[in-house]
């Protein structure tokens, strides 16, 4: 307490008590907004299928630097117990720390924040150092920290208020949000624990699957056996992996059916059942993303199992004057696909598996579009269930609406994979390498120049159609130094690529792709 006196002598002013602010309730805010963060976190991980979460993915770090016979000891002092301990362990440390730094937060405001960002960052570090670490558990680090931020004001205000008379009721409103935000975490988190759940229940589904497929045979001469070239037949874990969905649909094969409609003579609806009774077609077939860049990586090539997308649609009976088919995705995605690719004697399938095993969920299991010679954004449907025969004047899709263009044919490309751009190789003997798609129309030859020198022609690997792409091989001789190559291809049409650079905006890149090596 203290006084003053005025100038004219007036009565001491009394400064009225403060209500001391304790620190337990800080730290009591700060252990409840961890356990909100961490909650939705998990619950975030869990909704998007991770493949780790940040608990988890700290928590095997942790595993994998205890010292092996640590680890031994403890495993006989705990038995089964050691992994639950292991993550019960790692989530109690992070709550004390969240607890610690929030005692804090009347002295230094921001040091809770940056202690938890640390511990974010931790975290992240953790989930890039697992095996597959995804882009869902980082963004489940994202709602962690944004949860953190949000909860911990929340909570905190009220013990901060330093009104007279205020700490009775500051504490009541603390009880009040501490019992609405744990609720509405608990809630979340059960939601986000159930979808998770629905994503376990259709790999279940899946692996129990017996489709009348095979894995297909590699053509003998496709594979030029050249070290740094991407394998001829993609693995499904390696397949480029492009869609807008956050969280891939889970779709049971008995809960899937499709529905076929629009400028048809009938409606047709489709079971997963329907579809695997009919004759399966397998073709092998090499799928381009529309956002590939000259030497991108965004093409791959699987052998795929299905039944004719022609064979539904004439079952159908399509009407005079449709010129397009609206695909629509089980989580509301759509594409416009021209008619006449899905009817003349290509291989547009619905696909059910790749590489002989059923679709993987992130590629749109139980069933999605392939179709030879477009580019996905018009025509690679994932968790496909809905077809409308219509017309492009009619429609629009989720691309084009976009700015993209409409009807989406793959631009003939090739691609320099050896070697890579800016490598050092030995001076002498060297051999370069890539691939080359045109699909739908095949690749006719492909040319290397070295040094602006002339063209040369490279060696192709086999194909056993023109919807794949083919492996390119050159051997040349090289003096020491740096040296620049580009490739271009022709497609069996004899067009040749232009070397005039364009963006993948708005209907696929152009231009030749090259390397600068070194040779020693």
């Amino acid at each position: 307490m203290s006084t003053t006196t005025d100038r004219t002598g007036t009565t001491p002013a009394v400064d009225a008590p403060q209500a001391p602010v304790s620190r337990a309730w800080l730290a009591a805010a700060g252990a409840i907004a961890g356990a909100c963060a961490v909650g939705l976190s998990e619950a975030t991980a869990w909704a998007l299928r991770a493949d780790t979460s940040p608990v988890a993915a700290v928590a095997a770090v942790v595993r994998d630097a205890t010292p092996g016979a640590l680890a031994e000891a403890l495993i006989g002092l705990v038995g089964a117990l050691d992994k639950p301990l292991l993550l019960g362990g790692t989530v109690v440390l992070l709550l004390g720390v969240c607890a610690y730094a929030a005692s804090w937060v009347r002295r230094a405001p921001l040091v809770p924040d940056l202690v938890f960002l640390a511990l974010a960052a931790i975290g992240l570090a953790a989930v890039m150092s697992q095996p597959t670490p995804g882009t869902a558990a980082a963004l489940a680090l994202v709602v962690g920290v944004m949860t953190w931020v949000v909860t911990l004001r929340l909570l905190t205000g009220p013990v901060l208020d330093d009104r007279p008379g205020s700490d009775h009721e500051g504490r009541r409103r603390f009880l009040t949000r501490a019992g609405l935000v744990l609720g509405v975490t608990a809630v979340l988190t059960v939601a986000g624990r159930v979808a998770g759940g629905a994503r376990r229940s259709v790999e279940q589904s899946r692996r129990l699957l017996r489709l009348p497929v095979t894995p297909g045979e590699v053509p003998p001469s496709a594979d030029l056996r050249v070290d740094g070239v991407a394998p001829w037949r993609t693995p499904d874990e390696e397949f480029y992996l492009i869609h807008t969905a956050l969280a891939s649909p889970a779709i049971r094969p008995e809960d899937w059916a499709l529905r076929i409609h629009g400028m048809v003579d009938r409606e047709v609806r489709l079971t997963y059942q329907d579809l695997v009774d009919r004759r399966l077609t397998e073709a092998w077939v090499t799928l381009c993303c529309v956002s590939n860049p000259v030497g991108g990586d965004l093409v791959g090539n699987a052998f795929w199992s299905g039944v004719p997308v022609r064979e539904v649609l004439a079952a159908a009976g399509v009407r005079d004057g449709a010129d397009a088919v609206l695909q629509t995705s089980q989580d509301g995605w759509t594409c416009s696909t021209p008619l006449e690719a899905l009817t003349d004697d290509r291989n547009a399938l619905l696909a059910v598996a790749m590489n002989g095993r059923p679709l993987p969920v992130d590629h749109g299991f139980p069933v999605r579009m392939v179709v030879p010679g477009l580019y996905g954004y018009v025509s690679a449907t994932k968790w496909l269930v809905d077809l409308e025969v219509t017309r492009f004047d009619d429609v629009t899709a989720f691309w084009t609406e976009r700015g993209w263009g409409e009807r989406g044919p793959v631009k003939t490309m090739s691609r320099v994979d050896v070697p890579e751009d800016g490598a050092d190789v030995p001076a002498g003997d060297v051999v370069l390498g890539g691939v080359a798609w045109a699909q739908h129309t095949g690749i006719e030859r492909v040319q290397v120049q070295l040094d602006g020198g002339p063209w040369r022609e490279a060696d192709l690997g086999g194909s056993s159609n023109d919807d794949t792409w083919v492996q390119w091989r050159l051997r040349v001789e090289v003096e020491p130094g740096e040296h620049q190559l580009v490739v271009r291809a022709t497609d069996r049409s004899g067009y040749t690529q232009t070397a005039a650079r364009a963006d993948v905006v708005p209907d696929g890149a152009t231009g030749w792709d090259g390397h600068t090596f070194t040779a020693r």
